[in-house]
């Protein structure tokens, strides 16, 4: 009978060690480097063969006479040459910086406003109903929308400028804080009153760190809604005092019905887009995703 418990126990024991060695394999996170050849398959070669594909069929356009008006559809060759003589007279860095400098700015103000209302209508039940739907509708109303009024407010200065970014992107990010404060679990709340987080102790430690993924959800889309509403003021409300961005290089191709220049400035506002999105807010993804255990780090 003893050696029969002493083999149930011995078992017993060898069943929980092969559990717990399971257990931590499984929160064992992956620390090998990935082999560059596998991250060039995935993540480099897809974007690169998208861009020829375009470029192959735009060039197919113009060399088979689809399209046989060059000032309409002019090849790819000649938006190059655009490019590259801005880039040898310097001018190139002085349209992108003048919009990205703008869009930052105005995004950051953005950011410091959006991100303590989003607070306010998420926690205070009056005022999400008095305010809730105003910030939905101001969202899905167009930016272009609201450069006239800035215009005859503010001018045709960089105040005007920063005013459409804020009315454009401030309701975005409030938005997706809202949207990430509703889905925290009540218990993480009761939790964090019974260890004495309360008021904005709990704010901080409590409902920022779980409202997370909606907030830089909220946050990415309220870029993208400042550089488009930066767009929609540079190309109407151009002004030569405010110096040459990408809106007004684009404008500036419409009027001299130059479309490589137009093409120009359509790549160059596609490109920054994405030159953004892929040094900030993916990177902030993806942290968010690991630290959560939802992304294993490679």
């Amino acid at each position: 009978m003893a050696s029969t418990d002493s083999t149930t126990v011995a078992k017993d024991g060898s069943d929980l060690a092969g559990l717990e060695a399971g257990l931590d394999a499984l929160e064992t996170r992956q620390t090998s480097r990935t082999p560059f050849r596998q991250t060039f398959v995935q993540k480099i070669l897809p974007p690169v063969l998208a861009v020829a594909l375009v470029l192959a069929v735009w060039q197919a356009l113009v060399s088979f006479k689809v399209v046989d008006d060059p000032t309409k559809l002019p090849p790819p060759s000649a938006v190059w040459d655009v490019v590259h003589t801005a880039w040898l007279q310097g001018e190139l860095l002085g349209y992108i910086w003048t919009s990205v400098s703008r869009g930052m700015l105005g995004f950051c103000f953005a950011l410091l406003i959006g991100t303590p209302l989003g607070l306010i209508v998420a926690r205070v039940k009056f005022i999400r109903a008095a305010i809730g739907p105003i910030l939905s509708g101001l969202q899905s109303l167009p930016s272009v929308a609201w450069v006239p009024p800035a215009v005859i407010w503010l001018g045709l200065n960089n105040s005007m400028m920063y005013a459409v970014i804020l009315l454009g992107a401030v309701p975005s990010i409030a938005n997706g804080l809202v949207s990430g404060v509703d889905q925290v679990p009540p218990l993480f709340l009761r939790a964090g009153r019974t260890l004495g987080a309360t008021g904005l102790k709990g704010t901080w430690h409590i409902v920022l760190p779980a409202a997370l993924p909606g907030y830089v959800a909220g946050l990415k889309q309220g870029w993208a809604f400042s550089w488009r509403s930066l767009m929609a003021a540079e190309i109407i409300a151009s002004f030569p005092d405010l110096g040459v961005g990408l809106g007004q290089l684009l404008e500036n191709g419409r009027n001299a019905s130059d479309m490589a220049m137009v093409f120009e400035a359509i790549l160059l506002i596609l490109i920054v887009g994405i030159a953004i999105d892929l040094l900030i807010f993916s990177p902030l993804e993806r942290w968010v995703l690991r630290s959560r255990g939802l992304l294993v780090k490679s």
